[in-house]
């Protein structure tokens, strides 16, 4: 689609082959007028012909961000003027799904002080309908009233029940007026229920019958009621004898056309990305906490007093990951119009870069690639917001071929799923168009208290969205969302001797303080450096090995929810491995789990509701005499449908069926703490900083960036992949043949050295060699036993032993490379002056 000038009206080629007329009011230029308003296309609909596409409401048509709402927002500035200041104050505003949800939302801004509601498509549980309509030309038909306080639309009535009529104006915005119908249902519907005196109208477009006309008046005798319409522009459509039958007969003749024959894609989808295409870049908006994401439920004054400071900011952060694009197109989401509208408002006035907006449809229309015709380009791709009508075909209209060098997809997190990351998806649509495609999620806003007017019901207060670098950790936004809450301006860490005597002594649990952040000698970083380069290839394989096993097992699109933090990098190695090898984006988060205190509930309630739970699969690095694995397996016994399996790289203790490797190997990724996963600490839970509706919590150690290998490690490994893809193929094939059934032998180690060192307590012998990593990074360790004649695998080890002054004892018949044993019965007299341990007598 190439940029022609503005001398071929977008209506021209309906018109030339259907014979419809657009007609202007008689005013002097009233038809050029209206054809600058609207151009003409055909609709993939048996109940009509033509569609009216708008230029100015930002759906089908990418446009100046600023002409949209500059356009709602005068309609809404008159309607004020219409109704004088005093019953403006007191009006309420409607807006239909899903075209005029962002126009309706610009109208009430330009009341002022009026508050919003649009209705929708999407059932929303615990919520109660405040009412519906029909829609009877429409694709979708059915329109749900989901206000969060039912007396949103009873105005000045009080209370439910009260039989006292409101004045209140009730502002129903639309993006055309036709033959009036759907206005005038929902107005007999609302009027049946919340009488009132005066109703107004607000359309983009007023293109009624001379018929239809005569109508309003008479409707508006019927109810008693004043009804005034407000319009941008006015005329008739002419449409001949036999149109629908004519413009069904085009549609399916362009249809049939070979693909190809129109261009980009207009005569069907852009089909999949290709494996390893653009990654999307997330964008973390900072989306102010209680502000709705939309109309759907209601939309205050309040709520736009803390919306409009919030918004530069957002914008400089859009602008930001932009880098040098020229030509961006800001895109929304079906419903979710009036969000990235307001974002690219304030994107306009942030950056020199040309900015268009446009949103995504259900409607489904054909597109020619003609400039005398309004869809030029079509991108099909699958529904990804779990719709209640079920699966089915969506649309991006005009923007392949459109010469974006950026496009910036608002999404809510009700629709940030598995299918908007699939190879068919509009993401992956998106990239095959554009060289740079940012994801920006809208917090999906659920009503969390009922109001007075409200029916009692009990709803959880709402989660926040996942914590995303760069904002919290070193990783891209993209490889994983922490369940977290951020705690890094908090003073939790305490030297390692006063966190081990109070936990020993039962003062403390260990998940309510950190240890003081270990800082790795120059030495040390070049063991991890040594020992990184001898294992990637081995982890690169174990990391194919056990994300294939996943593919092969739990479905095509798993939810990988690490378990922080050990667990984190390879979650995020598994999900660079599903790109790498199939082209496909898994969601991965990072949630929180402390022995003897379980999982964090409030994270599966996040996950439970933005996700199926039986696609969660929980990913963990190692595993040691299993007591992790035991903890979530009793932890989820209250939660339906989570599967209590963990995937880790080595399961050398036996304790879990899907692995990478049952060796017990150094997994480089042990050998340090933060520095390693992303800057992020061990996860906090204590009764003063986490209350029982937040997630866990943990520090974001950014002054240590200078010394973090995070994305070092993650690169390193990677590069391996392609070597060792023959070697994961071959294992993956025996593994799902093979008895996969835990064998627990490792606990039955632990328990047998626990009482042969008269320990008399397991949780104090740490089995793996990552394990026993932990005891000498974390703990206050007594002594090391090394499988004789473990090698290499164990040097980083005898490394931190002799810093620490911790003897290691060389062993047969370990089932684990080493055990590291944490001293039974500690006080701060056990170590001496300094630091170092000291044998037990």
């Amino acid at each position: 689609m190439k940029e022609t000038a503005d001398v071929v009206w977008s209506g021209s080629w309906v018109a030339e082959r259907l014979g419809v007329e657009l007609v202007g009011d008689g005013r002097s230029d009233g038809d050029g007028e209206l054809k600058d308003l609207l151009g003409l296309a055909l609709r993939r609909n048996p109940k009509r012909a033509h569609l009216l596409v708008s230029n100015v409401l930002g759906k089908h048509v990418p446009q100046k961000p600023s002409v949209v709402y500059g356009t709602g927002f005068e309609l809404g500035r008159r309607v004020r003027e219409l109704l004088g200041d005093a019953e403006a104050r007191r009006a309420v505003v409607l807006g239909y799904a899903e075209t005029a949800t962002g126009l309706g939302h610009a109208v009430a801004d330009g009341l002022g002080v009026a508050p919003y509601l649009h209705s929708t498509r999407r059932p929303v549980e615990g919520v109660a309908r405040a009412g519906g309509f029909e829609e009877s030309h429409s694709h979708a038909t059915s329109h749900l009233l989901l206000p969060e306080d039912p007396a949103l639309l009873a105005g000045d009535r009080g209370p439910a029940g009260a039989d006292t009529e409101t004045d209140a104006p009730l502002v129903l915005v639309d993006d055309e007026f036709s033959t009036g119908n759907t206005v005038l249902n929902t107005i007999r519907a609302l009027h049946e229920r919340y009488p009132r005196s005066r109703y107004v109208i607000v359309a983009l477009v007023d293109m009624r019958s001379p018929a239809d006309r005569g109508r309003l008046a008479g409707f508006a005798a019927e109810i008693g009621a004043r009804v005034d319409l407000v319009a941008r522009g006015s005329g008739t459509v002419t449409l001949p004898e036999g149109v629908l039958a004519k413009g069904q007969a085009l549609v399916a003749a362009h249809e049939s056309e070979p693909e190809g024959a129109t261009a980009h894609g207009a005569a069907g989808s852009a089909g999949p990305a290709a494996p390893g295409s653009r990654p999307c870049t997330r964008v973390d908006l900072r989306w102010p906490a209680g502000v709705p994401d939309g109309g759907r439920h209601g939309f205050t004054p309040a709520h736009r007093a803390v919306l409009e400071p919030a918004l530069p900011a957002m914008a400089a952060r859009i602008a930001g990951a932009l880098g040098d694009a020229r030509r961006v197109l800001v895109l929304g989401f079906e419903e979710l119009m009036y969000a990235p509208l307001r974002m690219g408002t304030a994107l306009e006035d942030h950056t020199d870069a040309e900015v268009r907006y446009s949103t995504t449809t259900r409607s489904p229309v054909l597109a020619v690639d003609d400039p005398g015709y309004a869809i030029r380009s079509r991108l099909v791709f699958p529904a990804h917001d779990n719709p209640a009508d079920g699966p089915g075909d969506r649309y991006a209209y005009n923007v392949a071929g459109a010469g974006f060098d950026a496009v910036v997809l608002a999404v809510d997190s009700a629709a940030d799923t598995p299918e908007l990351h699939a190879p068919d998806g509009l993401l992956a649509q998106l990239a095959a168009h554009t060289d740079h495609v940012l994801l920006a999620v809208v917090p999906s806003y659920v009503p969390s208290r009922p109001h007075p007017h409200a029916p009692e019901r009990q709803e959880p207060p709402v989660l926040p969205e996942p914590l995303r670098g760069p904002a919290f950790s070193s990783y891209a936004p993209d490889e994983v969302g922490w369940l977290l809450q951020d705690l890094s301006d908090t003073e939790l860490e305490a030297p390692t001797e006063e966190r081990e005597e109070a936990i020993q002594s039962g003062g403390a649990h260990y998940a309510e303080s950190l240890p003081v952040e270990y800082q790795p000698s120059a030495e040390y970083q070049e063991l991890f450096k040594a020992a990184l380069e001898l294992s990637a290839a081995r982890v690169a394989r174990a990391v194919g090995t056990v994300t294939e096993t996943v593919l092969a097992e739990r479905g095509p699109r798993p939810v990988l929810v690490s378990l922080a933090r050990a667990g984190t990098p390879v979650g995020v190695l598994m999900r660079r491995w599903a790109r790498h090898r199939h082209g496909i984006d898994l969601p991965h988060y990072a949630v929180s789990i402390v022995r003897g205190r379980g999982i964090d509930a409030n994270a599966l309630r996040w996950l439970a509701a933005h996700h199926d739970p039986a696609d969660v699969v929980f990913v963990d690095g190692w595993t040691g005499k299993g007591a992790i694995t035991r903890e979530l397996s009793a932890a989820l016994d209250g939660f339906d449908g989570f599967d209590p399996e963990i995937a880790v790289l080595a399961d050398p203790g036996g304790c879990v069926r899907t692995y990478g490797t049952r060796e017990d190997f150094l997994i480089p990724s042990a050998c340090l703490n933060s520095t390693v996963s992303g800057l992020i600490s061990r996860t906090v839970l204590r009764a003063d900083l986490v209350g029982p509706e937040d997630f866990h919590g943990a520090k974001f150690y950014r002054e240590l960036a200078d010394t973090d290998v995070s994305g070092h490690f993650l690169d390193t490994v990677a590069a391996h992949f392609d070597e060792v893809v023959d070697a994961v193929d071959a294992e993956v094939k025996e593994l799902l043949a093979a008895d996969r059934a835990p064998t627990w032998e490792g606990w039955a180690a632990v328990e047998r050295i626990s009482e042969e060192y008269g320990i008399h307590d397991v949780n104090l012998v740490k089995p793996g060699v990552g394990e026993t990593t932990r005891v000498l990074l974390r703990r206050v360790p007594w002594k090391i036993l090394a499988d004789r004649g473990a090698g290499a695998d164990l040097d980083h080890i005898r490394l931190l032993a002799e810093q620490r002054g911790v003897p290691v004892e060389e062993v047969d018949g370990l089932p684990y490379s080493c055990v590291g044993l944490i001293h039974p019965k500690y006080t701060r007299g056990a170590t001496g002056a300094d630091g170092k341990a000291v044998e037990s007598k």
